[in-house]
Formats: structure tokens, C-alpha cells, sequence
């Protein structure tokens, strides 16, 4: 029976690893970007034989995956084995084992076989362990750079935060990476959504948010706003943007003033947009405000946190920069083009694109909430923007693929108006001052890194690295 094996060293406890494993969100923050990798069914825990349903896809056709856990040593291993699935055979061990006080070895150990015996072995064999290295590197990668970003806030455990746009692209990465390290995330709920559990109901539109259902927060992250993208900006869609991040802004903070209880820090969205378009002069956040209509948006959305802070809740405007993920956002929507071979530069190319690997946008959120040094502006960028040239030529090389298609500007004004203008032809270059001075360190610094990490494009799966994230 074929088998794989991936090892790494990770810097943290072994009972601290193992119990990270353990935890809601763990599964979630181990399942590769790249992955539609689903939870749709849970039954019984690691330590009483239960069982998880997966569902995902092989190009267009869906596949139901349900594994059953048939082992359990509580800080050295467990295992789970398949019980139906694509697999013939599927058993996959976990190993922890303590190298010195504050290290530990993760090992990962599959035994796999695939339908049709050796016919199948020679079809698919290769593709099973192409497969595993690069599922595996991403997993040792995440685990190792989580820990990190855990330590580096230096938060207690068991801390109840409160979370505003919970089901966006941020929220869905940054809640599991809460859950696995030990906190209670309670998010906040519109009208007509449910929420099972503990749960804030909210509705920005009509001013709905009961101050003593704040009570027992200790840190509220607010992400929750109309996305900027996704067609022209008409009069209705720039309303609407506008009142999104203004009207919940303004409610969340006056509701937080009024709480019987108030947590320590209100960490709050904002972004890159309001400095405006300001060529390649370097910007920090002490840069003055741009012009138009984000930065418009932009230093309302700020200013609408004033009840919080005057109230004396530490607050933290967290200005986005490109967040990039391929599960939404710029990236997911450039896939496409740049895989088919037809992408390209945007305009000149020469806007700059001060963008941030989604593991350390929502690091820095966790540094910021436990960091009483850092207030007001922060900006969530990495210390390496990058001209729109140089990031379409980097996400063409590491799709293994040219980059000689341009999107000229009269075409971006033609198809998007205001919306493509300001987005895809106007730029700034922002650096991340104030966190990097706080003492935040970036797993993914360089754009090359970023997007190998999140494509699972490594150059060398087989590479073994000094800290041992992802040796195989």
C-alpha cells in the first residue's frame, strides 16, 4: 500500500500543538485556500470514534468524504480513517512529539489507496502524492506561522470577542484562527440570517443593537461593509458602500459607549483608500488624507468610531490594503485570466499596489488586539508594495504562465467608470509603520511568498527550511 510522510518542527509546546488540533476552526484553518473543501456534518469528538463529512470538488464533479477518528492519544497522536470517499483505503495519522521543552516535531503519516489496484496506482498515483506534499507544506506552513502570530499578540486565552462581518473573506479565515487558539468569537448577525449558539442580532439600517447584549465582550473586530468592487459606482452604489461602513460604524460605537460592561479594544476597519492616488511617495499612516471618493468614505467610516474611543475603548482604524486570498477579493477575480495566459499589466503599470497576504492581515488584527500600544491609525499592509507591472509578471511566474495581455486605460474607464479608475489605475504606496514599530513581524514580506504559500505553488515542496516550516 502506497504511503506519505511529512514532518516539520514547530516552535511551541507539544500539549500547546496538540491541543490547537483539537479545537473548533482547526480543520478550517488546515484546509488549503485553493480547497472548496466544505464541513457539512459533524458527529462525536476525536476521543469517542466520531465522525466528519467533507464535500468537495475535482474540477466539476462533487465528491462526499466522510472519515471517522479511531484513535486518540491525548499529546501524542490521533487518526482518522476513511469510512466512504474517492479513497479505496485512507488512513491518516497524526504525531506529536516533544523536542525539548518548546518545540515539537508534527508528523504526518498517510497509508492511501486508490480504486482499480495498480492500474489505478499508475493513473493516479502520482497526482495522490503531488497532491499530499502540496496539501501537507500548506498545512505545516499555517500551523507554524498561526503559533507565531498567537505568540506575537500575546493575548490570554479564553477571551469572548465580538465580530462584525463574520461570513466575509477575512472574517471566515480570521474566526477559525480565533476558535483553534482558544477564544470564544461571538458574531454579530444581520436580519434574516441565522446564527446558531451565542450571537449578537444587529441591523445597521434601522439602528438595532441592544448595548447590553455588548456586555461580557472583552475585544470587538469590526469588518462588516458593502464591497467596493463588482461594477460601475452608481449614485445607488456609492450610497450604499458609504452607508454600510458609516451607519454600522456609528452604531457599534454608540452602542459600545452605552454597554453596562465595555470591552478594552474596538479593532475597526478602514483602508489604503484614504490616502487617494499618490503616486510612489512613500506613505505612512501620519500621510495627510487624499481625495475622492474613498478617501471621502474612508475618514467618515473613521470618524464614526469617536463614542468608542471617547468613552475610553482603545481603538484601532486597521486601513486594508489588497488582501489576497484565492477565496475572494483581487486575486480570485485575476485567477482566471493570468491561468488562461491572457493577463497582463493594468493601465501603465506603474500605480503601485500596497497588498497583504490575508494570514498576516488577520495577524496584524490579533496583534492589534493585543497590543495596548497600538491606537488610531494602523496600516494592514506588507513593507513591500509593488507596482501593478511587477505584481502581474510575479503571479504570471508563479502560475507558470506569460503575462502579455494588457488592460489598457481607456478600456478600464470604458467598462468600470469611477469604480475601475480609482481601483485598477490609481494607486499608493503604504507601508505598515506603526505595526512594524510595535514590534509585528510578517511571515509572508515579499509578493513572490504570498503567493506561493496561498496558491501552493512552492518551486521546491522538498525544500527543508532552517525553522523546519514545511521539510519534508
Amino acid at each position: 500500500m502506497p504511503s506519505f510522510r511529512f514532518e516539520s518542527t514547530v516552535d511551541a509546546p507539544v500539549d500547546e500543538v496538540f491541543a490547537w488540533h483539537t479545537r473548533p476552526g482547526a480543520m478550517e484553518r488546515l484546509t488549503p485556500p485553493w480547497e472548496s473543501l466544505q464541513v457539512v456534518d459533524r458527529s462525536g469528538g476525536m476521543q469517542d470514534g466520531g465522525t466528519v463529512t467533507l464535500r468537495f470538488r475535482r474540477g466539476p464533479v462533487p465528491i462526499t468524504w466522510t472519515v471517522k477518528h479511531t484513535a486518540f492519544e491525548t499529546g501524542v497522536l490521533f487518526r482518522d480513517e476513511q469510512v466512504e470517499g474517492p479513497f479505496k483505503r485512507w488512513v491518516h495519522t497524526h504525531r506529536f512529539q516533544a523536542e525539548g521543552a518548546d518545540r515539537c516535531r508534527l508528523v504526518d503519516e498517510v497509508e492511501w489507496e486508490v480504486p482499480l489496484g495498480p492500474l489505478g496506482e499508475i493513473f493516479a498515483g502520482w497526482a495522490v502524492e503531488s497532491d499530499l506534499r502540496r496539501l501537507f507544506r500548506f498545512r505545516h506552513d499555517r500551523l507554524a506561522g498561526d503559533l507565531h502570530r498567537l505568540a506575537q499578540a500575546g493575548l490570554s486565552e479564553n477571551l469572548r470577542i465580538g465580530i462584525t462581518g463574520a461570513s466575509g473573506l477575512i472574517g471566515r479565515e480570521l474566526v477559525p484562527l480565533l476558535t483553534a487558539a482558544g477564544h470564544t468569537v461571538v458574531p454579530f448577525v444581520r436580519p434574516g440570517r441565522s446564527g446558531n449558539g451565542d450571537v449578537i442580532r444587529w441591523d445597521p439600517h434601522k439602528g438595532d443593537l441592544d448595548p447590553r447584549d455588548l456586555s461580557g465582550l472583552d475585544a470587538v473586530v469590526h469588518l462588516a461593509g458593502e464591497s467596493i468592487s463588482g461594477g460601475r459606482w452608481t449614485p445607488e452604489k456609492k450610497a450604499r458602500i458609504n452607508e454600510s461602513r458609516t451607519l454600522g460604524t456609528r452604531l457599534l460605537a454608540d452602542a459600545l459607549a452605552r454597554a453596562p460592561s465595555r470591552p478594552g479594544v474596538l479593532v475597526s476597519s478602514s483602508a489604503v483608500g484614504y490616502y487617494g492616488n499618490r503616486g510612489d511617495g512613500i506613505i505612512r499612516e501620519d500621510s495627510d488624507p487624499g481625495q475622492g471618493f474613498l478617501a471621502d468614505v474612508c475618514r467618515e467610516w473613521e470618524r464614526a468610531t469617536v463614542p468608542a474611543e471617547r468613552a475610553g475603548i482603545r481603538t484601532v482604524h486597521l486601513r486594508a490594503g489588497i488582501v489576497l486570498s484565492p477565496r475572494g477579493g483581487a486575486l480570485a477575480e485575476l485567477l482566471t485570466p493570468f491561468k488562461a495566459g491572457v493577463g497582463g499589466r493594468v493601465g501603465t503599470g506603474r500605480q503601485f499596489m500596497s497588498w497583504i497576504d490575508i494570514d498576516d492581515f488577520c495577524g496584524i488584527i490579533l496583534f492589534a488586539l493585543g497590543q495596548e500600544a497600538l491606537r488610531r491609525a494602523v496600516n494592514g499592509t506588507a513593507p513591500l508594495p509593488v507596482p501593478n507591472a511587477t505584481f502581474a509578471d510575479t503571479l504570471a511566474r508563479v502560475l507558470g504562465r506569460p503575462a502579455l495581455v494588457p488592460f489598457p486605460s481607456l478600456a478600464v474607464r470604458a467598462v468600470f467608470g469611477e469604480m475601475g479608475r480609482t481601483l485598477l489605475l490609481e494607486g499608493a504606496r503604504v507601508l505598515p509603520h506603526r505595526a512594524e514599530q510595535a514590534g509585528f513581524q510578517f511571515l509572508y514580506p515579499s509578493l513572490e511568498e504570498s503567493l506561493r504559500h496561498q496558491l501552493g505553488r512552492h518551486e521546491d515542496p522538498m525544500e527543508r527550511t532552517e525553522e523546519g516550516r514545511g521539510d519534508g
